[in-house]
């Protein structure tokens, strides 16, 4: 339970803090997509840092359990995927990044369900037992 404790004490907040930055600049989301929509290049690196934290969650807590630790090694399969994803299709995500960020109808649900999962993980991370 120490593995996965000192794991969710950094995914958690770090995904309250990407859900803060959200909501707190939802009006400059269209500007950013369209930004990162000219540059596949930010993508592909993106991508090889996403690749590389979700290989280290795997290694470090590949644990299949009916309890909150398998939020952990979800996330961490999750940004291998998400990381291979952006190394092999930079351009079509790019694309796609685009198109997404020039709505905030995506962006408000997304940001309040990486809130709650990372306070969640925060919860779980620096509750005393």
């Amino acid at each position: 339970m120490t593995t996965s404790k000192t794991i969710a004490g950094l995914i958690g907040p770090t995904l309250v803090a990407i859900a803060a930055g959200m909501l707190l600049n939802i009006g400059s989301f269209p500007e950013l997509a369209e930004q990162v929509s000219r540059d596949p290049a930010l993508i592909f690196v993106s991508g090889i840092l996403l690749f590389v934290a979700g290989l280290a969650i795997v290694r470090a807590h590949n644990r299949w359990t009916k309890e909150w630790p398998v939020l952990v090694t979800i996330l961490g399969w999750l940004a291998i995927l998400s990381g291979l994803a952006r190394m092999l299709f930079p351009t079509r995500l790019a694309a796609i990044a685009g198109g997404i960020g020039q709505t905030t109808g995506a962006i408000i649900p997304g940001a309040i369900l990486l809130l709650g999962l990372g306070a969640f993980l925060s919860f779980k991370a620096y509750r005393r037992d």
